[in-house]
């Protein structure tokens, strides 16, 4: 028996997919369609991070959410966190951000692509 307020997705990879229509200008997002299947519980993208490195992705901020979770799939990206500093995170290192946590971007590869999950699908971003 199947569980109603979720419903069967499946993303195949498609380039055409990659919009400029994120959280993030200086981004590229691949929606893999967790908001529309969970009714808003879960969000999940593939990113890609437009080169070069901009002053506006290096800005302190947090987000409202309840989860927040990064897998680095290719290249590497350069984050400084609330209490923890500058981390480097390279393919297949991941992290979860705690609700809250302030970070920025502070540089990353050409070819960096992360995947993100969040719940929920719709929240707020505070700059600091």
């Amino acid at each position: 028996m199947s569980d109603k307020t979720q419903q069967f997705t499946v993303s195949h990879l498609k380039e055409e997919d990659f919009k400029r229509d994120g959280l993030r200008p200086y981004a590229v997002y691949r929606d893999l369609g967790f908001a529309k299947a969970t009714h808003g519980l879960a969000q999940a993208h593939v990113i890609r991070m437009l080169p070069p490195h901009t002053p506006q992705a290096a800005k302190l901020h947090f987000h409202s959410v309840n989860f927040q979770m990064i897998y680095v799939l290719k290249g590497w990206i350069l984050n400084k966190f609330e209490d923890q500093g500058e981390i480097l995170m390279q393919m297949g290192s991941s992290w979860i951000q705690p609700p809250g946590i302030a970070h920025a971007v502070l540089n990353y590869s050409d070819d960096v692509e992360l995947l993100e999950v969040i719940l929920p699908a719709e929240f707020e971003t505070v700059n600091l």
